[in-house]
């Protein structure tokens, strides 16, 4: 039986930074099991105070400690987080005054700085990407397809969408996806609409036993989610893109960070958000 914490994230604001540093790190213990728990907005003492008393609770209900991985600024907030029966991981303690002594300067200290709607030119990209990843997912429009940064291409339900979401929510990139259909196999030549933009394109495939699973659960029983469906059109799709010299990976046992970061660095695009 492994081992089970609980583990909180807790920040003034969203608790992205938080989450997204503190579960890497519990990643690397295979033998916890945890309980992963995000407290976001505690920007009062009030809130700490009740942030406390479920974490003191959690750690009687468990039997052991909690781990909390902070993102505070307010030191009187922190201050009493810090006071509960857990151990207590101040990311930016750990991070900032090292920096600020290396650098020879004191930080800002400023609530919600990383994930902030202020930096307009940030969110301006992000909400941009976002909503022309939205208009151009799975081939519904084609007008100013030629402004995508990325088009990804590949058969129906082989991870296109959720790829193209995060290139842009992430990196702030335009991505566009088209999906390659039978038609296109019985021709092996490029849809019409993406052709000419063949240098933007970068391609995904799937193993065939997971994509019939994929596809099952969407419409269970039909064609379309046959093995046999889905071993023809995976093996047509990936002829066609080694004949077309397009890039493509394999998503089946990728997350869509990892995809996502690959095609970045692969296709050498340049991220507008940080």
């Amino acid at each position: 039986m492994p081992q089970k914490r609980s583990a909180f994230f807790i920040s003034d604001r969203t608790g992205i930074t938080a989450e997204m540093l503190g579960h890497s790190l519990l990643t690397q213990f295979e033998m916890v099991a945890f309980n992963e728990v995000t407290l976001p907005f505690v920007d009062s003492v009030e809130k700490a105070q009740a942030a406390v008393r479920q974490i003191n609770a959690q750690g009687v209900k468990d039997g052991t400690r909690p781990l909390i991985f902070s993102t505070l600024v307010n030191q009187e907030v922190s201050a009493v987080v810090g006071g509960a029966n857990a151990l207590f991981l101040d990311c930016f303690d750990i991070f900032i005054l090292p920096m600020e002594k290396e650098l020879g300067v004191p930080a800002s200290h400023a609530v919600g700085r990383s994930h902030s709607a202020a930096d307009f030119a940030n969110y301006h990209h992000r909400i941009e990407a976002v909503n022309y990843s939205l208009s151009h997912d799975d081939g519904l429009s084609t007008r100013d397809l030629a402004e995508a940064d990325v088009i990804l291409v590949g058969v129906s339900r082989s991870g296109k969408t959720p790829t193209c979401l995060y290139l842009a929510m992430q990196f702030g990139i335009r991505a566009a996806n088209y999906p390659l259909i039978p038609e296109d196999f019985s021709s092996m030549r490029l849809p019409s609409q993406v052709k000419p933009l063949r240098k933007r394109l970068y391609g995904l495939t799937i193993k065939p036993a997971r994509l019939q699973q994929i596809r099952n659960e969407r419409r269970p029983g039909s064609r379309y989610a046959t093995l046999a469906t889905c071993e023809f059109e995976v093996r047509e799709a990936e002829a066609l893109m080694r004949q077309e010299g397009i890039p493509y990976l394999d998503a089946t046992s990728k997350s869509v960070e990892e995809l996502a970061t690959t095609i970045l660095q692969e296709a050498k695009l340049v991220r507008r958000v940080y």
